[in-house]
């Protein structure tokens, strides 16, 4: 199952958010089979949902027609990888790693190690490499479907097995502790997620921190998941992966769910795709000619559609960061972009000139040979926004609900968010928005905030602006909510895993305060 059809059939009650929160403790021309969905109860997807599962993983051209290219999920560029592959490739293992194999360190850890050789043969690993820094884990759904994954993590923690390093987690797919739910709703929670208690017990076991650190952006600095540069780590969580890739500069590949942990508990990684020089080299040169700040989703979103997982090598951008530093008030645009690049595509990596740390190093020398070039200008951009359809039920109506912070705010985008809103309201001679704001953030970084801007926050929360730590893409893809909001995000990747609608963000501060959607837009 891929992400996308992971998303759609989550099963996640809907819940209103509360105010701020105090701090807290830590396809063929067959016709396929139709997709069951939990959302409809009826065994088939519902019309306003086929898009949703629609991929363009193919590859998009600018005609709008697939370019034949496949994925694998990995970000590895391992077009068609066979399982059969994996009986004829062979990695060389240390004897340390064969006496793990053989079960000299007890039969559990034998099989996460006999996995992971599977895995590292089937893409074609030279060799297994020792990890560092911290993981980060995308195993954050305690659903049934998850019972097995689970069962096995269990296992591994009673026998006393863990991280070879204090590790972060994804955000939970419902908030208990800073949202409202009426007893319904709490009932679909739990019945939908009845297996959370017990991961989140693993995770305690295996060696992840409290629920503060609870995040799809390990990376911001109040959170502090951020290794150095060419490090070998685990890693999931596509935004996340591509992030870390891309700015940090550290080596993982697009691990799935439970491979993050598998590779965390060894200390080890097969070495192939994104974490070799060869698999870091760019196929596409990018080059970004619009005639004024891009809009980010947009063009994240092109790169993804164009590239699919190959690595793109982008130019045009480096004049949106002073002297190509990516800093903490600027982090957000890449963020934007990548994880709509990783959301469209499978981009596990990309290259900005003058900017990222591999392009720093070697500039165009990434590029390899027989590379392809897409162009994003004007015209292109508006023709990836062109194709952002209304997913909502029904198309008519006004929304409901805004969505900021997928992947998580940035401490500078909780500011900014809180500015933009609350003067838009003032100049309109409004103290409360039309329509609830809900904000996503890690913990900490809401913490920060509330203690260097208490004032602005209290605005913000007369204002019906609300912050919770939870999966933004988690609740909008929950059970029944498509049904019943009609969401409104500047998410490029919320938009491409959920029925929200995307809007740039001088539209959607219009629609917060209006509670319309303007006729141009």
């Amino acid at each position: 199952m891929n992400r996308r059809q992971f998303i759609k059939r989550s099963t996640m009650a809907c819940a209103a958010v509360a105010l701020l929160p105090g701090r807290l403790p830590a396809q063929t021309k067959k016709t396929a089979a139709p997709a069951t969905s939990a959302a409809s109860g009826s065994g088939k997807v519902p019309d306003y949902a086929k898009d949703m599962l629609h991929s363009d993983m193919d590859g998009i051209g600018p005609d709008g027609k697939p370019t034949g290219q496949k994925m694998t999920y990995t970000g590895a560029s391992k077009t068609n990888a066979k399982v059969e592959a994996a009986m004829k490739h062979k990695m060389k293992l240390t004897r340390e790693e064969q006496a793990i194999l053989d079960g000299k360190d007890g039969e559990e850890k034998a099989k996460l190690m006999k996995i992971l050789v599977i895995f590292g043969n089937t893409f074609g690993a030279e060799k297994l490499v020792d990890l560092g820094g911290a993981p980060h884990s995308n195993m954050f759904i305690g659903a049934p479907y998850m019972k097995s994954m689970i069962k096995m993590l269990d296992e591994c923690a009673k026998a006393g097995l863990k991280s070879y390093a204090t590790y972060t987690v994804n955000p939970r797919p419902y908030d208990v502790y800073n949202v409202q739910n009426n007893a319904k709703d709490m009932t679909m929670i739990y019945e939908g997620y009845s297996l959370q208690w017990d991961l989140d017990y693993v995770h305690v076991r295996l060696g992840a921190p409290d629920l503060n650190y609870r995040t799809c952006a390990c990376y911001l600095e109040e959170v502090g998941n951020a290794p150095e540069p060419g490090t070998p780590v685990a890693w999931a969580e596509s935004s996340a992966v591509n992030y870390g890739n891309s700015v940090l500069g550290i080596r993982t590949n697009r691990n799935g769910a439970g491979m993050d942990l598998i590779q965390a508990i060894l200390g080890k990684a097969p070495k192939f795709g994104l974490m070799t020089d060869e698999g870091r080299k760019a196929k596409w040169l990018v080059e970004v000619k619009t005639s004024k700040e891009p809009d980010w989703g947009a063009v994240g979103t092109a790169i993804g559609r164009k590239c699919v997982e190959d690595v793109p090598y982008v130019t045009g951008l480096d004049k949106y960061f002073k002297d190509g530093k990516v800093t903490a008030d600027n982090l957000h645009l890449l963020k934007a972009m990548g994880s709509a690049t990783a959301s469209s595509g499978a981009v596990g990596l990309y290259h900005v000139e003058g900017v990222t740390p591999d392009a720093k190093e070697k500039g165009k020398k990434l590029l390899s040979k027989g590379y392809k070039t897409y162009v994003i200008d004007d015209k292109e951009q508006a023709r990836i926004i062109s194709t952002f359809k209304n997913l909502w039920p029904k198309k008519d109506g006004d929304p409901t609900a805004a969505f900021i912070g997928c992947p998580h705010n940035t401490y500078h985008e909780v500011k900014k968010w809180g500015k933009l809103v609350t003067e838009a309201l003032d100049k309109a001679g409004k103290t409360e928005a039309a329509i609830p704001v809900y904000m996503f953030m890690p913990n900490p970084v809401r913490d920060r905030a509330i203690e260097e801007h208490g004032e602005l926050i209290s605005k913000m929360k007369r204002a019906g602006m609300s912050a919770t730590n939870m999966c933004g893409v988690s609740y909008a893809g929950m059970k029944g909510f498509s049904e019943r909001v009609r969401g409104v995000t500047n998410s490029a990747k919320a938009r491409a895993y959920s029925t929200l609608r995307y809007f740039p963000d001088d539209i959607l501060v219009k629609i917060i305060v209006t509670g319309k959607i303007p006729k141009d837009a």
